[in-house]
């Protein structure tokens, strides 16, 4: 490639790689600000809706482990092209379904497209570039990656208040459709000398199985009970498939997830601190938009919006941060992100109905300074202790440990708020129902909204409701606050495998 298109080749590359992962990006997380909308159209609760993005996480959470194989047997530019067709036809399904079972269908499509893609994005760019050059690569890299997140809410916003939640399925659709020539012309054909390495299917089964039944065991424990028979035997399928994993994937020759990675220290530290940043990123992106259109009933636009400097912020200083990582030990501006991101969420804890819109962005820009200093100086460290030979393995498996971070932390966080939101109503009813201020209110509210126009019973049925509904309020604001703690709490302690991420010697 380098002797047909010269040294040019490699911004053609990585341009590529970038609009690939623009549109796969865009799409993840552009629902978000959406589910408000699905929940309304379908009739159907958070626990479902949740799927949305939690079934795209992993689907793409196990694809990203066929990343390498697929690279090996049919080369990067059949496995991209592939990939990118695959993530169109999901796409399209998305906007066409007409219930919310197809339209879950859809995102699982995406999600698995979209977990293929990642790892080939992130191997080309590190192939290309030399060793001391990696972390800018990373760097200009992200700066794609990382505007569509930025972009897709607010472009999501835009599109459900003036068409319908079903146009942001087809916006990442013109990006697809040129990065498929694109790809064709830059991505490098297989080496036809090479040999083709039988495919895991067992791994894939297995790990298909331990997420599925997981995840589906989770969602549903606090509707059928944690000690139901259904609940108890998904979570004994979960436990018995995961360590089934494990065991085959030690005996395999060629494993889907090759857990002699492991075996390097700072690789193994990169992957405690990418599952943690998984679940707090894909966990803040998911409380943020439902916060904003549930509780302070801002719309979509404007949802979308309070992410877009954060966005534009984290891109801007993307480069900055991959060429520090270049220049100094990643471990130290791993740590100072992990800081940023963790005190971001230590202030969301304060969010209530009136928490201004300037302060809500502030807070979420210092986040995203945070998450702008990690991803090129992880990305960079967890690659660089690796042989070459496995590289491939190495970047599907930190891809992998983000993406279930992230499954496990929207999953979590959903069940989390439900839980704590329930919990938080029946004690606030109990304290308030024979409140003699509560009973003035009631009687305030009846006087003065309803007076004589209605019968005592519909004053008072009306008056309660509205206190019900108050009551319900705060509970959910209660339940938002605990969720934006426990990520704080949860950066916090990343911090102490970050320290172990120490490099032998500083690359310049």
């Amino acid at each position: 490639m380098f002797e047909r298109y010269g040294p040019a080749y490699t911004w053609f590359a990585v341009a590529t790689a970038m609009i690939g992962s623009f549109a796969t990006l865009l799409t993840g997380t552009i629902i978000n600000v959406a589910i408000p909308e699905v929940m309304g159209a379908f009739g159907i609760g958070q626990d479902q809706a949740q799927w949305l993005s939690t079934g795209f996480l992993a689907a793409g959470t196990v694809t990203m482990l066929l990343a390498a194989w697929g690279t090996a047997a049919f080369g990067m530019r059949t496995t991209y092209v592939f990939s990118m067709l695959v993530f169109l036809a999901g796409s399209v399904l998305g906007g066409i379904a007409q219930n919310s079972e197809l339209l879950i269908a859809s995102r699982v499509i995406q999600g698995a497209a979209a977990g293929v893609l990642s790892p080939l994005s992130m191997v080309i760019n590190y192939q290309i570039f030399p060793a001391k050059q990696r972390g800018l690569a990373m760097g200009i890299f992200g700066i794609g990656v990382v505007l569509a997140p930025a972009l897709g809410p607010t472009l999501g916003g835009l599109l459900i208040d003036n068409y319908d939640w079903r146009y942001v399925f087809y916006l990442a659709v013109p990006f697809t459709m040129v990065s498929i020539p694109m790809a064709i012309m830059f991505m490098p054909e297989r080496d036809a000398d090479s040999a083709i390495p039988p495919l895991d299917w067992v791994g894939v089964i297995l790990a298909s199985i331990f997420l599925v039944s997981l995840l589906t065991g989770l969602t549903n424990g606090e509707r059928d009970g944690w000690e139901s028979d259904a609940i108890v035997g998904l979570m004994g399928t979960a436990v018995l498939s995961m360590t089934l994993f494990v065991w085959w994937e030690n005996r395999v020759a060629h494993p889907l997830l090759n857990l002699s990675l492991f075996t390097h220290g700072r690789f193994l530290a990169a992957s405690v601190v990418t599952f943690i940043l998984g679940i707090g990123l894909y966990g803040s992106t998911y409380l943020v938009p439902l916060f904003l259109q549930t509780l302070q009933h801002i719309t979509p636009t404007n949802s979308g919006l309070l992410m877009l400097p954060a966005g534009l912020a984290m891109a801007a200083l993307f480069p900055f941060a991959g060429a520090l990582s270049d220049r100094i030990e990643p471990r130290y501006v791993i740590i100072a992100g992990l800081l940023l991101f963790a005190i971001s969420s230590w202030l969301m804890r304060l969010v209530d109905f009136n928490t201004a819109y300037a302060q809500l962005m502030l807070w979420a820009v210092i986040g995203r300074i945070g998450l702008a200093l990690i991803f090129p100086s992880l990305n960079a460290a967890s690659l660089a202790s690796l042989p070459l030979e496995l590289l491939s393995q190495g970047s599907g498996a930190i891809n992998f440990l983000r993406q279930l971070g992230g499954a496990f932390g929207v999953n979590l966080l959903s069940i989390f708020l439900a839980q704590r939101t329930a919990e938080y109503s029946h004690a606030y009813t109990a304290t308030q129902s024979s409140q003699p201020a509560t009973l003035a209110l009631l009687q305030q509210i009846q006087d003065s909204v309803f007076g004589e126009r209605l019968g005592f019973l519909m004053q008072f049925d009306l008056s309660f409701g509205y206190l019900s509904s108050a009551i319900y309020g705060q509970a959910m604001v209660m339940s938002f606050r605990e969720g934006f703690l426990a990520i704080a709490v949860i950066f916090f302690v990343s911090i102490l495998p970050a320290l172990f991420m120490r490099s032998p010697k500083v690359q310049r």
